[in-house]
C-alpha cells in the first residue's frame, strides 16, 4: 500500500489509498520512517485518517453554501460576480452528469472546464449554442474573462478547504492563459476631455473626470461625504454599500466644488435622476456614449474609461505614483502602474527636458 524513500537526506513517506497519492516527511531516521509507514497504513485500514474523515457534499449544495456566505461577507457587487461565475461552471457540469460531488472537481475537470469557457461557441445568455438556436451567437469567452473565472474558482474551493470538504485546491494544479485578446485601455487625451465636457450638460461625468472615483463610489455619493469646508471627498461605508478597496478621502479641486454646490439636494444621494432617485450604472454608461457620439469621440463606451484618463492625466504631469495610488484608491502600487500610460509626445517632451540640462557634456562628446 505504501513506501518509505531518502531524498537529500530526509526519509518520506508514499502512501495511495483509494486511486489517491498522499506523501508526508518523516525524517532523517529511516526506522522512525517505516514505523510512521505503518501506523498511517493501520489508520487507512480503520478509516481514521484525516482526509480520510473530511466531509462529503455536492458541487449543487456546496455552491449554495458559498453564495449564503458570499452575502454575509462580500458587498453585493463581488456576490454578482460570484454568482455570474457559478452559473457558468453549472452550465459546465449541466453537460457532465457524472460530477457530482465536491470531490470530483478534479485538476483535469477544471481543465475542462477552462477549455469549455475558452472554445466553446456560446450564445448571449450563456448557454450552449446548440441548446438554444433562437439567441444570437458569440464566441467564446476571452483569455481574461477565463482567468478570472479560474481566480474566482480557486478563491471558492479555498472556503471547500477551510471547511473541511477538500484537502487541495485542484485549480492550483491549472494553468492560466495567456491574454493576447484582452481590449487596450481607453484613455481620453486634453482634446477629447474639453470636447467631451462642452457636449456634456450633465456635471456627473465632469465630477469623474476631476476625482477619479468609481462609478460605485459615484452613483452612491450622499451629500454628508462631502466636506466643502475642508474641500474632501469621503469615500466611506454605508449600511447599503461598502467601497471596494476601503475608506479613504479625495481632495476637490475649487472647479468641482463649485459644480457640486450648485446641484440641487432633491435627496440624500448626490447626483439623481429628475424623481430625486440615485444614478443607475447602466444609464450612466448609456448617457456617456450618447454624449462621446454627440461630441464625436470614438470608442468611448465605458465610464471606467475616465477613471482611466484622470489616473493617466495626474501622471502625465509629474505627480508621484503613490499618491495617484492613494486618490484612486488601489491596494498594490503595480495597479496604478497599468495607468502610466505615456503618449510619445510626452516621452518625447521628457528627453527633451533632458537634453536641456546636458549643455556641459556636448563639447566633450561631440
Amino acid at each position: 500500500m505504501g513506501q518509505i524513500y531518502k531524498r537529500q537526506g530526509i526519509w518520506y513517506i508514499d502512501l495511495r489509498i483509494n486511486g489517491r497519492r498522499f506523501r508526508k516527511k518523516a525524517g532523517k531516521l529511516k526506522h522512525l520512517a517505516e514505523l510512521a509507514l505503518k501506523d498511517l497504513e493501520v489508520k487507512a485500514e480503520r478509516n481514521q485518517l484525516g482526509f480520510l474523515e473530511q466531509k462529503s457534499i455536492s458541487i449543487k449544495a456546496f455552491l449554495g453554501e458559498f453564495v449564503k456566505y458570499s452575502e454575509t461577507n462580500h458587498r453585493p457587487a463581488t456576490t454578482v460576480r460570484y454568482k455570474s461565475v457559478i452559473k457558468n461552471l453549472n452550465e459546465f457540469l449541466a453537460l457532465t452528469p457524472a460530477i457530482v460531488t465536491l470531490r470530483d472537481l478534479t485538476p483535469e475537470v477544471i481543465e475542462k472546464y477552462k477549455q469549455y469557457r475558452k472554445t466553446t461557441t456560446i450564445t448571449k445568455n450563456g448557454k450552449p449554442a446548440d441548446k438554444v438556436k433562437q439567441f444570437s451567437i458569440q464566441k467564446g469567452a476571452k483569455s481574461y474573462t477565463v482567468n478570472f473565472e479560474l481566480g474566482t474558482l480557486r478563491t471558492i474551493l479555498n472556503l471547500a478547504i477551510k471547511q473541511k470538504y477538500l484537502e487541495e485546491n485542484p485549480v492550483r494544479a491549472v494553468g492560466f492563459l495567456k491574454v493576447t485578446d484582452s481590449k487596450k485601455r481607453r484613455f481620453l487625451t486634453d482634446t477629447e476631455c474639453e470636447r467631451l465636457l462642452v457636449t456634456c450638460d450633465s456635471p456627473i461625468f465632469f465630477t469623474l473626470l476631476y476625482t477619479g472615483m468609481r462609478k460605485g463610489e459615484l452613483v452612491n455619493l450622499e451629500w454628508t461625504d462631502l466636506d466643502f469646508s475642508r474641500q474632501i471627498i469621503k469615500i466611506q461605508r454605508k449600511s447599503f454599500w461598502i467601497p471596494k478597496t476601503g475608506e479613504r478621502e479625495i481632495p476637490m479641486s475649487s472647479e468641482v466644488v463649485a459644480v457640486l454646490n450648485k446641484l440641487p439636494r432633491r435627496s440624500n444621494f448626490v447626483f439623481t435622476d429628475k424623481n430625486g432617485d440615485s444614478y443607475q450604472m447602466n444609464r450612466l454608461r448609456r448617457e456617456l456614449i450618447r454624449i462621446a457620439k454627440k461630441a464625436g469621440i470614438q470608442a468611448l463606451t465605458q465610464v471606467h474609461a475616465l477613471r482611466h484618463t484622470f489616473a493617466s492625466r495626474l501622471l502625465m504631469r509629474g505627480v508621484d505614483l503613490p499618491s495617484v495610488q492613494k486618490l484612486m484608491g488601489h491596494t498594490k502600487i503595480e495597479t496604478t502602474m497599468i495607468y502610466s500610460h505615456q503618449t510619445p509626445e510626452h516621452l518625447r517632451s521628457a528627453i527633451e527636458k533632458l537634453s536641456k540640462d546636458s549643455g556641459h557634456f556636448k563639447a566633450s562628446v561631440l
